[in-house]
């Protein structure tokens, strides 16, 4: 008998303030016509019906009701959030939520609840909570049974100090001091936000994976390269005085990797001959560009390990719209690429 079902398709994607008008996003004039509305929604749908993901992680969802009809009608009958954006006005938003979809059952939801008494050791506020919550959505994926995926969006760079009206009675250099103390002192408080959220998402997930055993699966706008110190914990894999017996025996079983890495492994594997893959950007601002947005695995989809399901067949990042927009298609896309990796079960 034939197996069916033998590649999954995993998308993280931010969807750069989806929310239906009439309604603002921040501020009272910024509110999509109906035409860019429609532009917006038929983009988003476009991708989904090119690309085919199983399972999409989104971000910058306000409008969760319209997205889950939109992706409904693409064939993603499971849907869900656990948040709701914030109205500070009676139609301006701000806070936007994740949320997931999926054509395979989600048979649990839940937010990650930091750990309260871990946050304190750290020297955080014991209320310490998540900029955006983070959703952790269980899926009944073929072949494998519940796997836990999560679904974050990070805090950004930007500076947590807004400095108000400039005092007109400031000299400009006084004027310039003042706004350099608050980059510097914000930008270094947003960074102590994102790597703590990183240090505690990782935390939850290696208790939730001892209690449950589930693969996982982390995806999501990260706002920040994996190569920086502040979220390379994300991809531990080694501990100091732990003898290579006792980590790969225990270890490997709770760390994640990089699904760009597990990718690259797979393709130098069977290509014949050598070869350099480059990844591409997700994300470009003034004349950089970097990656923000990723997907983490566990051990199960790793094909160096001898009991995994899948290995990383794919790995896409969309950005025609970025490198390449014609504004009649692209005119209301994203400022995001969208990464979609490629998994092939394992014969």
């Amino acid at each position: 008998m034939a197996v069916s079902n033998l590649k999954l398709k995993i998308a993280t994607f931010n969807l750069f303030n989806y929310l239906e008008p009439p309604n603002a996003f921040y501020d009272f004039e910024r509110i999509y016509s109906a035409e860019q509305w429609k532009k917006k929604q038929r983009w988003i749908s476009d991708y989904l019906s090119e690309f085919q993901p199983d399972i999409i992680g989104f971000q910058e969802v306000f409008s969760s009701e319209s997205l889950k009809e939109l992706v409904a009608e693409q064939g993603y009958a499971h849907f869900a959030i656990v948040d709701q954006p914030q109205i500070i006005d009676d139609f301006i938003y701000r806070g936007p939520v994740v949320a997931i979809a999926s054509r395979y059952p989600i048979v649990e939801i839940n937010t990650v609840t930091p750990n309260a008494e871990l946050a304190t050791t750290l020297g955080l506020s014991s209320d310490f909570s998540f900029s955006r919550k983070i959703l952790r959505a269980t899926i009944d994926v073929p072949h494998m049974g519940n796997c836990d995926c999560y679904v974050v969006h990070f805090k950004s760079k930007r500076s947590m100090i807004s400095l108000g009206e400039t005092d007109k009675s400031r000299s400009a250099e006084k004027t310039i001091i003042e706004s350099l103390k608050a980059q510097v002192a914000g930008g270094w408080g947003s960074t102590i936000q994102r790597g703590s959220e990183a240090a505690l998402l990782m935390i939850a997930m290696i208790e939730r994976r001892e209690a449950t055993g589930n693969p996982m699966v982390l995806m999501g706008d990260f706002n920040n390269t994996l190569a920086d110190g502040v979220l390379n914990h994300l991809l531990t894999n080694n501990l100091r005085f732990v003898s290579a017996i006792d980590r790969d025996a225990y270890l490997a079983k709770y760390c994640l990797h990089d699904a760009w890495n597990l990718y690259q492994a797979m393709a130098k594997n069977e290509a014949s001959e050598d070869f350099d893959l480059k990844r591409k950007a997700t994300h470009y601002f003034g004349a950089g560009s970097s990656v923000l947005d990723y997907i983490l695995l566990s051990c199960e989809f790793d094909a160096s390990y001898h009991d995994s399901l899948y290995q990383v067949s794919g790995y896409d990042t969309y950005d025609r719209h970025l490198i390449n927009p014609i504004f009649d298609r692209d005119g209301e896309s994203t400022d995001h690429g969208i990464v979609l990796i490629t998994l092939s079960l394992r014969s």
